[in-house]
């Protein structure tokens, strides 16, 4: 994905820099350390309602776990990978597992994933293509 690219983020939390590659922000508790995609108003870990500081989130984890889409609505392309991952930081995603054939013989648990981003296919109200992150198969890490 290009750096400067006329896409619009599909979430909050989707970072398009003018001169950098495009990365997901999320938030580190100042006192445990634990990393999550959404801010919340407390860590769920330690408690502390202290201000978390913004990171970017890391780019390569593990399939935690996974389900085969084969109904969606409609004029989504079935059958799909959901997929539960645990970031190398610590935090936990969920997303779309791509590049991969949607059987649970070519899955593994524990497999290396990478965060990666793509065009969604959608378009907002002005005609701008969104941008969205997914994940496929890390082949340097396995």
């Amino acid at each position: 994905m290009e750096a400067g690219s006329n896409f619009v983020p599909a979430i909050p939390q989707l970072r398009i820099p003018a001169d950098a590659p495009p990365y997901l922000a999320g938030a580190r508790c100042a006192d445990c350390g634990q990393v999550y995609l959404a801010r919340p108003v407390a860590c769920p870990k330690c408690f502390s309602r202290r201000e978390m500081a913004e990171v970017a989130l890391a780019e390569r984890g593990k399939l935690y776990s996974y389900t085969i889409i084969h109904r969606s609505f409609p004029g989504v392309k079935v059958p799909f990978v959901m997929a539960v991952v645990d970031l190398d930081d610590g935090a936990t995603l969920r997303g779309t597992l791509a590049d991969i054939v949607p059987d649970p013989a070519a899955i593994r648990f524990d497999m290396p994933v990478r965060l990666t981003f793509r065009d969604s296919g959608q378009l907002d109200a002005a005609g701008q293509p969104y941008l969205s992150y997914i994940f496929v198969p890390d082949e340097e890490a396995a």
